[in-house]
């Protein structure tokens, strides 16, 4: 028997990376799964590597920047499977390392069009429904080390920031509404990310570079998948509004 047996999941940022495991990782613990990303053809591959597991999975293409999609994705899996009960907001890019006086207005707006307002366009609408079905839910926003730990560059850093604080409003807002709001901050991570940020700014990566000499051995993207489905379930339903850090010891210096 599955750990999310029955359960209905929404896992956004599903066409790589550590949205992707989630994805497969939930639909092999039973979940009925959307996987929401933009990009359509990598999901469809991945709802037919999805085909043979005991859960079920279908896709949202959706970019979290945009309100209007988001709806349509909360739509999706209630219209698909019903309701919703679990949401992973995994959606996120990176910028290019530069600090704030550096910063442009374009990295400015574009890191945070997805990684903040569009986490907090799905929280919205994750939590109108969980309150419409009047049962609770869950939700796993992902952050980052660099929420508190000077990682990237100050858009970066500063959307992640603000995951972590909304994390923890939306923990204690709904709390009695039986809603559980929690968040997992990767450090090193084998991603396609270094493949699509852009080049780095040369003053900025100075300056990380000196925390990365102590990152150590880069994750996979299933070690976060393992957990996020903690969160996920009810392993951890005494859990709620907190950060777990997940980067291998690298922010205990």
């Amino acid at each position: 028997m599955g750990r999310l047996d029955g359960k209905v999941c929404i896992v956004t940022g599903a066409s790589a990376g550590i949205g992707r495991a989630t994805a497969l990782l939930f639909a092999q613990e039973g979940a009925k799964v959307i996987a929401a990303a933009r990009r359509e053809d990598l999901l469809k591959e991945l709802c037919e590597e999805a085909a043979g597991l005991s859960g079920e999975m279908d896709y949202s293409v959706t970019d979290v920047g945009d309100p209007s999609a988001v709806v349509s994705m909360v739509k999706k899996a209630v219209d698909r499977f019903g309701r919703l009960d679990v949401a992973v907001n995994n959606a996120g890019i990176m910028d290019d390392n530069t600090a704030v006086a550096d910063m442009s207005d374009e990295m400015l707006e574009t890191i945070f069009r997805t990684n903040t307002f569009g986490l907090m366009y799905c929280l919205r609408e994750e939590c109108r429904q969980f309150l419409a079905q009047g049962e609770g839910g869950v939700i796993v926003n992902i952050c980052s080390v660099g929420a508190t730990h000077q990682t990237a560059g100050a858009a970066y850093c500063a959307s992640k920031g603000a995951v972590l604080a909304v994390t923890k409003n939306t923990a204690y807002m709904y709390k009695n509404d039986e809603i559980r709001c929690n968040a997992i901050s990767p450090g090193g991570v084998v991603t396609d990310i270094p493949l699509v940020m852009p080049p780095a700014d040369e003053f900025g990566f100075s300056r990380t570079s000196e925390l990365l000499n102590f990152s150590g051995e880069l994750a996979m993207p299933e070690d976060l998948a393992d957990a996020i489905l903690f969160l996920a379930s009810d392993q951890s339903r005494y859990v709620n509004g907190e950060e777990i850090k997940c980067d291998g010891g690298w922010t205990c210096f």
